[in-house]
């Protein structure tokens, strides 16, 4: 296991997280986000997906729809489990033809149905330490994925 946390004072600095993210997933990646309403899941996946030339209005949180995709300089796809009732009805939406494109996938409340999700997978728990702050642990077991966390942790200083 490989990690890092990193602490958002504001949300230049979600973005600057967003950023590294984007510079370093590689293609195929899923990105599981766990943590609170407010914690700032959906304002980091609008970080990244702005890193990849999408307009950051367009990246909204997709707790109605299920599921939004982006198209910037690679496919987003941003799935949101809040709503889902078990895991069934998560596979349902045929999440493994997200998992397995060449594009990001993200998704919200992902401790909900994690035992859907692809083990080689990135997490990142997001936490609301104040009302601008907010406190981000980055880990992943996978091993493919371990140089893209040293490549975040670099770009961000921690």
């Amino acid at each position: 296991m490989e990690e890092f946390e990193f602490l958002a004072r504001d949300e230049s600095d979600t973005d600057r997280l967003g950023a590294a993210l984007a510079a370093a997933l590689p293609a195929g990646t899923t990105v599981a986000l766990i943590g609170t309403l407010g914690a700032g899941k959906t304002r980091l996946v609008q970080a990244f997906a702005a890193a990849c030339g999408v307009p950051r209005e367009e990246a909204t949180s997709p707790t109605f729809v299920l599921v939004n995709q982006y198209y910037g300089q690679r496919p987003i796809y941003h799935i949101d489990v809040y709503r889902v009732r078990d895991e069934d009805e998560f596979l349902e939406l045929g999440p493994d033809e997200y998992f397995e494109s060449d594009g990001v996938t993200f998704v919200e409340w992902a401790d909900r149905v994690s035992a859907c999700l692809p083990e080689d997978r990135l997490e990142i728990h997001c936490e609301a330490v104040s009302q601008t702050e907010r406190r981000f642990n980055v880990r992943t077991s996978a091993p493919r994925l371990f140089p893209a966390l040293r490549q975040m942790a670099m770009a961000l200083g921690v």
